[in-house]
């Protein structure tokens, strides 16, 4: 059988006064940098709060599309949906 893999929508705001999960916007996470949205820092800081709000290596996360926007898409390798939201939420 295949490892679980899904992926999440993700509205980042970087440039934030701290990091942080907010919660859900809509059907996306809604998550705050501190780190500027420049030069791939805020991408890399996100990518590294949502791995380690899941407990995995970051190595598990890829992001797949939003590399220049607000609005990014991340899959998560070894996760479904639920248990990815479950976490990430909790």
């Amino acid at each position: 059988m295949s490892e679980a893999t899904c992926r999440l929508k993700v509205k980042a705001v970087p440039g934030a006064s701290r990091s942080e999960i907010v919660g859900r916007l809509g059907a996306a996470l809604k998550i705050r940098v501190a780190a500027p949205p420049e030069g791939g820092k805020a991408n890399r800081e996100v990518l590294a709060l949502l791995a380690a709000r899941l407990g995995v290596a970051e190595g598990r996360l890829t992001l797949v599309s939003g590399q220049s926007s607000p609005s990014k898409v991340f899959e998560v390798r070894g996760f479904t949906a639920e248990q990815a939201w479950a976490r990430l939420l909790a």
